[in-house]
């Protein structure tokens, strides 16, 4: 990041969060089965990945929507070191599953787990525009950003001049407590946390010239 050592006009942090209720939800689990031998271990794996795309199918999930890796194949031991014991042959599909339809998660993890998913990875919820809600995010940023320097520029007694400076700041990024430490002028707020929303966050660094009267 480009930081003005030397004092020449009035610099600004300005941040924003966008909120929307989540309209997608990812599902990303694992069939894994061990066997005595390579082959039993490919036909119940087979069995099983079979089983859970029916169940997707049932739950109207188009293929489309669902990525699958190969069935992969390894050795499977317990413990480590002289207590280690071999198991058998570990196969094992990967699974990530999109779907529109929210009120139907949690009927869907369970019929995916009865139909043979041992290993659920995660379910996470996300929003189709988040593109638009960053760009939003990113004008709000600017105005508050703006707003605060105005602020800055009339306490001090001077007129605010033209934009000099613009930069796009991670608002998590670290190194960037000097600004955040001071407030946003609109951006850290209760709808950060909120519960149940999808939440994007946009901050910018904007440097102004001071107009001499």
């Amino acid at each position: 990041m480009q930081l003005v050592e030397n004092p020449w006009g009035v610099t600004a942090y300005g941040a924003a969060s966008v909120k929307a209720m989540p309209d997608l939800v990812r599902a990303r689990f694992r069939v894994q089965r061990v066997e005595q031998t390579p082959s039993k271990a490919f036909a119940v794996a087979s069995d099983a990945v079979h089983a859970v795309r029916q169940a997707l199918r049932r739950h109207a999930v188009p293929d489309a929507a669902v990525e699958r890796s190969r069935l992969d194949l390894k050795s499977a031991w317990s413990n480590y070191g002289p207590d280690r014991k071999f198991l058998g042959y570990q196969c094992q599909a990967s699974f990530a599953v999109e779907s529109g339809n929210l009120d139907d998660v949690q009927e869907l993890l369970v019929d995916l787990v009865a139909a043979g998913a041992n290993e659920i990875e995660g379910v996470d919820f996300d929003v189709l525009g988040k593109a638009e809600m960053r760009a939003e995010a990113r004008r709000q940023a600017v105005v508050a950003a703006r707003r605060k320097a105005e602020l800055y520029a009339d306490a001090a007694g001077v007129r605010l001049g033209s934009v000099l400076h613009i930069d796009d700041v991670d608002p998590e990024q670290v190194g960037h407590e000097r600004y955040r430490g001071h407030g946003s002028g609109g951006a850290a707020s209760a709808e950060d946390l909120a519960p149940g929303h999808v939440v994007v966050s946009a901050a910018v660094i904007l440097g102004f010239s001071i107009v001499p009267e």
